[in-house]
């Protein structure tokens, strides 16, 4: 049973974020999935008061906290760290600044003893000492801060379900693969990252902590007579993919969510091989991809036209980067998979055509973001997304166009206009566009860089949208912002820190665009 009123829970889940009963709702996958295995779940949606906390009791096993998809401080603050204008009204309160550990320490004063596992994209990506961009300044693992039992990092359904069994049979709960406990000791099979002192002190230690970051090995660092340990990510296959997105999900959404644009979108994958530097997906789901099957996507695709409030359109196809979807390697060969000669589209293409024959579908958006360098490896995949899956835009993201800039986010354009004239040329009379995203401020970005953004920003149509690039924890552009070196080579990179320079470059790209 999952309830938001009631005593005696097995488990209580607390969210800075509304809960929603749907497959894109943290709290709602992981409330799901407990609940198919047979406990009673407890969910209490952004708590401020006492009685918010201690409604429910005490779980018999753990309370579970998250601040829900985003981290709260990037939810709550500009690139420029002035506070976001929202309409915050009793029935929409806001989320409080470091949600999780305003929450886990709010359980330690109202019950003494209880046990707390955090989980979501802010104790993700908080869980080794990390560069704040709001204290600017670093921060220790949030384990320390939220005196938390346990940190759940990248998607929890495995670690959650094994820590539920744990607890329930009185077993500790360290060591469980995807997880970090602090403890006293370092097992023998665990690489020492640089500690705690040791990034404070030191640029290059910092920068070393960066590299030897990732999912796939068992980490520690040091920290004042005890160590954070990462234990190292549990497999998530194909076949356990397809049952999870196979559970009772109603999509039945508060009435103030942030899934209204997304009610009956559909994910096919999860993981991402891009790599690039701005972005901490790769230590949070992995840099493989795991895809579900195209019968448990097409499954799923049947249950949702069976909705009463079901239109016909389904809203999304995708995954972090949609045209990764069928592109599973369990190679480790160490090459750049966007350039590998052996993936392709036609998994996709095959899912795409399948799909659009479910009856009582009308159209399949695929609003997700495509590479569109690998795109152009599959002029067929770009067809059928131009004639079939778009309605008006397709949006894809240059970044820029500064060569040392891109050299920075790991990131090429050098296809660019290859696939701006093949996009152009099959939509001569359909006159369907291109709509481009841009970011600006990125480590080695400056006014002459700008510059060359902007005259090439002028030629260009429909430049959708821009982003003031802002420093989240644990990427490697956040590492180079902080430290002002290159992570693997410690060579110096221009970096914007001033608030005016960083207003001029957004003066100077909103003149571009309009």
């Amino acid at each position: 049973m999952i309830s938001r009123t009631g005593k005696n829970f097995d488990i209580i889940l607390i969210s800075a974020e509304y809960w929603d009963d749907h497959p894109l709702s943290p709290v709602g996958m992981i409330a799901r999935v407990l609940d198919h295995h047979g406990y009673n779940v407890g969910i209490i949606e952004k708590p401020e008061s006492k009685r918010d906390f201690t409604r429910l009791g005490n779980p018999k096993l753990f309370f579970g906290v998250t601040a829900g998809s985003i981290d709260s401080m990037l939810n709550n603050y500009t690139p420029l760290k002035k506070e976001r204008n929202k309409d915050y009204t009793q029935d929409n309160l806001p989320m409080p600044d470091r949600a999780i550990i305003v929450y886990c320490n709010a359980l330690r004063r109202h019950f003494k003893g209880c046990q707390i596992i955090i989980g979501g994209i802010e104790a993700s990506l908080r869980r080794f000492a990390h560069y704040d961009y709001w204290d600017n300044d670093l921060r220790r693992s949030i384990m320390y801060d939220a005196r938390a039992n346990v940190l759940v990092y990248g998607n929890g359904e495995i670690q959650i379900t094994e820590l539920a069994e744990r607890a329930k049979q009185g077993k500790e709960l360290a060591g469980v693969p995807g997880t970090c406990v602090i403890s006293k000791e370092v097992p023998e099979d665990f690489q020492i990252l640089p500690s705690w002192p040791e990034v404070q002190d030191s640029m290059e230690k910092f920068c070393e902590m960066q590299v030897g970051f990732s999912v796939d090995k068992n980490l520690a660092q040091e920290y004042d007579n005890n160590f954070l340990l990462q234990y190292k990510y549990p497999e998530y296959t194909s076949k356990y993919l397809d049952w999870l997105y196979s559970l009772d999900f109603k999509r039945k959404l508060h009435k103030n969510s942030q899934l209204y644009m997304a009610k009956f979108s559909v994910v096919t994958h999860r993981g991402c091989f891009g790599d690039c530097n701005f972005c901490s997906i790769s230590l949070h789901q992995g840099s493989k991809i795991v895809s579900r099957s195209q019968d448990s996507i097409i499954s799923e695709i049947e249950r949702i036209t069976r909705y009463p409030s079901f239109q016909g359109n389904i809203d999304d196809l995708g995954g972090p980067s949609a045209n990764m979807y069928g592109m599973d390697c369990q190679e480790d060969c160490g090459s750049n998979c966007t350039e590998c000669q052996t993936i392709n589209h036609d998994r996709l293409i095959a899912l795409m055509k399948r799909a659009r024959q479910v009856k009582g579908v009308k159209k399949i958006f695929v609003r997700s973001g495509i590479r569109y360098d690998m795109a152009l490896s599959s002029k067929e995949y770009i067809r059928q997304l131009s004639e079939h899956h778009i309605s008006g835009t397709l949006k894809i993201a240059p970044e820029h166009v500064s060569s040392e800039v891109l050299k920075l986010m790991n990131k090429g354009n050098d296809r660019l206009d290859e696939f701006i004239d093949y996009f152009d040329s099959i939509n001569i009379d359909t006159g369907q566009e291109l709509r481009y995203y841009f970011m600006v401020g990125h480590p080695g970005d400056g006014e002459n860089q700008m510059k060359a953004l902007v005259k090439r920003v002028k030629k260009l149509e429909n430049v959708e949208n821009f982003q003031l690039f802002t420093p989240t924890p644990m990427s490697v552009s956040t590492c180079m912002y902080w430290t002002g070196l290159n992570p693997w080579t410690l060579e110096p990179i221009e970096i914007v820190h001033d608030y005016n320079t960083k207003k001029k470059l957004k003066t100077m790209m909103m003149k571009a665009i309009k």
